[in-house]
């Protein structure tokens, strides 16, 4: 259980410093990898007068993916 703790520490580390990259350096978010994320096919998205819905679907998929299988790698190496 000390293992996963450490994990999940070091994971909202990395997504913090991610977040502040992207905030503080915009030019970040012009990256070949990140430009379509939150754009993608699949991705709903209503504009209306005084209403915005927007619900990345396919964005959501996509990173559950890469990071399903960057767990199944991390966890596959470590036995």
């Amino acid at each position: 259980m000390q293992e996963l703790g450490k994990f999940l520490v070091l994971a909202g580390l990395l997504i913090v410093l991610l977040g502040a990259g992207l905030y503080f350096w915009p030019q970040l978010s012009q990256l070949p990898l990140l430009r379509h994320l939150g754009r993608l096919p699949g991705d709903i998205a209503v504009k209306r007068e005084g209403f915005r819905l927007y619900i990345p679907i396919a964005t959501s998929l996509l990173l559950s993916l890469f990071f399903s299988l960057l767990l199944y790698w991390i966890g596959g190496r470590r036995r």
